[in-house]
């Protein structure tokens, strides 16, 4: 339980004390502003494992949600986001205890970022751009995740109550399989449908339909 206090105090109680400490006299400012609410996969997709985590960035996307709600229909200048990034490599993603390495001259080796991650700069960057779209619901990309791969995940999760599947069906064994051969025919899909010369004629770059990853590619954002 101590753990449980402990992860609500920080992720869920944090944003919920800023929220009203900030939020109230931000709607009084003459000028634009904006609230940014770092949230998480995990509170949408719930992969098994880290249970209080999970709830508590469910917590965060539900109150940021009814936020932003509150300040379109009441016409307030401010404006409210839910930031979600991917795997972003930063001090407190590295190894605590890392194995030291060496060089040929004796001196040790800096610990690399992981392929599969982005750093620090290209995911505020990434949010920055999608704030200035307008958007609310800004899912980072990453090196190995896709949006596409994204969008597939949260559906799919969204679908378990739609479809009266298991509990995290994802993961289920009898369902695992399945999953699988979803996201192989997604990613498919949309790979055929990005092809399209009328998809080409029609979507423009950056769109959120649009191949993210290539366009930050052509900007050096994107490994």
């Amino acid at each position: 339980m101590e753990n449980w206090k402990k992860v609500m105090d920080v992720n869920l109680w944090g944003v919920i004390n800023v929220q009203h400490v900030f939020a109230k006299a931000m709607v009084l400012q003459e000028n634009p502003s904006i609230i940014i609410t770092t949230g998480s996969k995990q509170g949408i997709t719930n992969p098994p494992g880290n249970a209080a985590y999970n709830a508590s960035k469910a917590a965060v996307k539900s109150i940021v949600e009814g936020l932003a709600y509150e300040l379109y229909t009441s016409e307030a200048p401010v404006t409210a986001h839910l930031f979600i990034p991917g795997w972003t490599y930063t001090n407190m993603t590295r190894n605590p205890n890392p194995t030291p390495e060496f060089d040929i001259t004796g001196k040790p080796i800096k610990e690399q970022k992981p392929a599969g991650a982005w750093t620090a700069q290209q995911t505020v960057q990434y949010m920055i751009d999608r704030v200035r779209l307008g958007d609310f619901y800004i899912v980072c990309p990453d090196n190995e995740t896709s949006p596409q791969l994204d969008r597939l995940r949260m559906r799919w999760g969204a679908d378990d109550a739609c479809e009266n599947r298991p509990a995290l069906s994802r993961w289920h064994p009898e369902w695992k399989a399945r999953f699988d051969d979803y996201i192989k025919e997604g990613m498919a899909d949309e790979r055929r449908r990005r092809q399209s010369p009328f998809r080409r004629m029609m979507v423009t770059e950056g769109d959120a339909g649009g191949d993210e990853l290539s366009s930050w590619k052509k900007r050096g954002l994107a490994d």
